[in-house]
């Protein structure tokens, strides 16, 4: 299997998933702006999405793609499709049983997640109408994940990384023709996610077909593979609830500023995952899987290997991300949510949060990188140690920066927690001697410095006054966007290649 191959599969996957994922948030920001009913929406689908990763993408990712991966080298295709069997019955009971709790208890929840949003009563009941839509989500997003960490374990990539997309078809399509038929119109974006859900889950099936691993309901309690996935997420449930209690608390911080800060914070968020998505997702999604296949084989030189790739990688691609994000952050919020109800004002304040983020990209990067290294060795403490002594950081940077920043004080928090997660990590890998880097590392980073320099000189002046980008019309923005980040690509990577770096360097095979 070609890694950088794969990595290109993934990542375009990616990338259309989130060029439909700004489609869907400009439609958002165009019909309903940034006020009380988009606040509501954004607390009641970020619950489940909370819940999502810690019990699909988070924890249990992490537990069971080792195992899995462990169960398809050393055991036979009947072994490994009964521990299949027995982790989805489990998972889809608990999953039930949580889904059905989430709706009875919906005031309760939107309490403890926004209590600032108690001082407006129709503010609070409608994000509890709209959560009691959104939760179900959780059950179908949940067995998706699980699908989607079979199929990336026999290196079915593309799959997985396309299904997003139909999430963010159902937002588009329900927003564009049905929100009329609904009161309050934002109600059509919650019975989207429940149904964009279904749909997700429904795509992956003819797949797992394919390989002759769709699920059976075979609950049973004694599978030794299955108590080691449930050993494994324990540590790994906790290590993932203080990452996602950390975004909780910024929500709670924010629901007590202005009206308005939590959209900010979320259209802000939005630009962020564009990168955070097609490389750190994408790295994450390939690199634990062949991690975990080198460990199980033994492999120590070439499970080394593979990290390094993978922070090259990072290097050279979230750098320039970053810093294209951060000089380019008005043209950018103007060009794919300027429209309609989002004004000059809501504009402004996205780009402060916009800019707060950028600084911690890499960092964010860096960790779904270096995280995986633990968890393919099953190995789910230490980065759990790591994230508790981050949530206690970042909230004490909320506490220093929110008074003065506001919204973007907590975006700055999240950065600079991301920034000392990923040192953490990496400092563990080389005192416990799991990674070994490759020689050339301080080369490789001066070159990068050198070409991230020029591409940022062009970026900013290639962008004129900021102020014009307001005047501009559609299909203006749209072209100058698109000519600007074209231009600072080819000069970015023109200068790599003038100083040497080929494609062909990160070529890289690993065992399928």
């Amino acid at each position: 299997m070609n890694l950088l191959k794969a990595l290109a599969t993934v990542g375009s996957m990616t990338f259309l998933s989130r060029i439909l994922g700004f489609v869907r948030d400009t439609l958002i920001a165009r019909v309903f702006g940034a006020g009380i009913y988009t606040d509501a929406f954004f607390i009641a689908f970020k619950i489940p999405n909370l819940l999502r990763r810690l019990f699909a993408e988070g924890a249990f990712s992490q537990a069971f793609v080792p195992v899995l991966a462990e169960y398809k080298n050393r055991r036979g295709h009947d072994e490994t499709h009964a521990l299949v069997n027995h982790v989805a019955t489990l998972l889809g009971l608990a999953l039930l049983v949580v889904m059905i709790l989430g709706v009875i208890a919906a005031p309760w929840v939107v309490y403890l997640s926004a209590p600032g949003f108690k001082a407006s009563p129709d503010k609070f009941q409608l994000t509890v109408d709209l959560l009691r839509v959104t939760f179900p989500y959780i059950f179908f997003i949940s067995l998706v994940s699980l699908a989607g960490g079979v199929l990336n374990t026999w290196s079915r990539f593309s799959v997985p990384a396309f299904t997003p997309v139909l999430l963010n078809l159902s937002f588009i399509i329900a927003a564009l023709f049905f929100a009329p038929y609904f009161d309050p119109p934002i109600m059509v974006l919650a019975w989207a996610v429940f149904f964009g859900g279904v749909l997700q889950l429904a795509f992956q099936v003819p797949f797992l077909l394919k390989i002759g691993l769709v699920p059976r309901f075979r609950l049973n309690m004694q599978d030794e593979g299955v108590w080691r996935v449930l050993k494994l997420m324990g540590p790994a449930v906790f290590g993932v609830s203080i990452a996602q209690l950390s975004l909780l608390i910024n929500t709670i911080f924010a629901s007590f500023l202005v009206t308005g800060s939590v959209s900010w914070l979320y259209y802000a968020d939005r630009l962020m995952e564009f990168p955070t998505g097609m490389l750190g997702v994408a790295l994450g999604t390939i690199l634990l899987p062949s991690l975990s296949r080198s460990f199980a084989d033994k492999a120590d030189g070439e499970y080394s290997q593979l990290l390094d790739w993978g922070l090259r990688l990072t290097f050279m691609l979230a750098l320039p991300a970053a810093v294209a994000l951060a000089v380019l952050s008005v043209p950018l919020i103007a060009a794919l949510f300027r429209y309609g109800a989002f004004n000059v004002h809501d504009l402004l304040m996205t780009r402060q949060a916009l800019v707060a983020y950028s600084v911690g990209l890499l960092g964010l990067i860096l960790i779904k990188v270096l995280a995986p290294a633990f968890y393919a060795r099953q190995n789910i403490k230490t980065p759990v140690k790591i994230a508790i002594f981050t949530l206690f950081a970042t909230q004490a940077m909320n506490l220093v920066f929110v008074w003065q920043l506001r919204h973007a004080g907590l975006a700055l928090a999240i950065s600079l927690g991301a920034c000392l997660n990923a040192g953490l990590l990496y400092y563990y890998l080389r005192r416990d001697g799991i990674f070994q880097p490759q020689p050339g590392w301080m080369m490789f980073l001066l070159k990068l410095l050198i070409a991230v320099s020029a591409m940022g000189a062009v970026l900013w002046f290639g962008m004129g006054a900021e102020a014009s980008w307001l005047e501009y019309g559609f299909l203006e923005k749209l072209l100058r966007i698109t000519l600007l980040i074209t231009g600072g690509a080819v000069i970015y990577f023109l200068v790599l290649w003038l100083q040497g770096i080929r494609l062909r360097d990160f070529m890289r095979r690993a065992q399928a």
